[in-house]
């Protein structure tokens, strides 16, 4: 009321004045009413700290997404082979799940990594992974080429230990290969204890040599006493081919990895083997690969 008197005393042009501030001021307070409280803003990026997944369980009411800290998965280092390594190995060892996923159709085509630097040709492997991998890597002998294994120690020279002469085959004798031991295969001229230990040991693998060439499989053995051997009548023995395992297949040095599994998956989708020319059509086997490994097959 006194407010309304004041303003009767003061002239037209200032009444008017007033009346204008007044109600802008009403109309400033109304609109601050009507928004209600005003929120404080954070800096651009400020409470967010390496979000890297969404949940949409925890969506606020107005499906506003919430975000959750995702720790980055450390890379492990341990020994392997990736041969027979797992997937969850080769994602603990730090490669992305696409390369694991290569990694496995290679092993299913046949593929076989002999060696370190084999390794190092998967697809997308960088030169800094391979470096931090390559100390862990043990390819397991059981990869690796029969020829290889044979061939792995090579002695400089041969020396005979023994103080008693050893009895030597002349000229124009013979021995039964199949039929002979390490100290049989000693009298031969040329061999002493460790090659006839690399005759035997080979002679057990094959289950019986079929030809005196066979000979030439074995690393270094001087090609001067092939003349001192023959073949006897006795049959070597014969690999249960319908029957076997891969693993157990590919213990023969005639077998490869590939080879034992194409023979196992052949089974699988074909039935019993009647005879090595079934699996001709393999890429894991090649014609001279039949030709050797024919007299060592058993097909009941």
């Amino acid at each position: 009321m006194i407010l309304f008197e004041k303003l009767y005393y003061l002239n037209r042009h200032d009444r008017r004045g007033l009346l204008i501030l007044l109600s802008v001021a009403a109309v400033a307070f109304g609109l601050m009413f009507l928004a209600g409280p005003v929120e404080p803003t954070a800096p651009d990026g400020a409470g967010q700290s390496e979000q890297t997944g969404f949940s949409a369980e925890s969506a606020g009411a107005g499906g506003t997404p919430q975000y959750y800290a995702q720790a980055e998965r450390k890379a492990e280092r341990f020994a392997f082979d990736p041969n027979s390594a797992d997937s969850t190995q080769l994602l603990r060892l730090g490669l992305p799940s696409w390369m694991v996923r290569n990694i496995y159709k290679y092993r299913a085509a046949g593929g076989v990594y002999r060696t370190k630097e084999d390794f190092a040709q998967t697809y997308g492997l960088t030169t800094k992974q391979y470096k931090e991998l390559a100390p862990y890597i043990q390819i397991s002998d059981d990869y690796q080429l029969a020829s290889t294994q044979v061939h792995r120690q090579q002695p400089t020279f041969e020396r005979d230990t023994t103080y008693h002469r050893q009895e030597k085959l002349t000229q124009g004798e013979t021995i039964d290969l199949n039929a002979g031991d390490t100290a049989v295969y000693k009298k031969v001229p040329g061999i002493g204890s460790y090659y006839a230990r690399k005759i035997n040991d080979y002679k057990n693998r094959l289950g019986g040599f079929v030809s005196i060439d066979q000979l030439d499989e074995i690393a270094n053995l001087p090609q001067d006493v092939k003349t001192y051997f023959s073949i006897g009548t006795s049959e070597p023995l014969r690999l249960k081919i319908n029957k076997l395992t891969a693993d157990e297949l590919r213990r023969h040095p005639y077998i490869n990895y590939a080879q034992a599994r194409a023979i196992t998956d052949y089974r699988r989708l074909h039935g019993k083997i009647h005879s090595l020319q079934d699996l001709g059509l393999l890429d894991a086997f090649s014609p001279a690969a039949i030709r050797r490994l024919e007299p060592y097959i058993n097909y009941d």
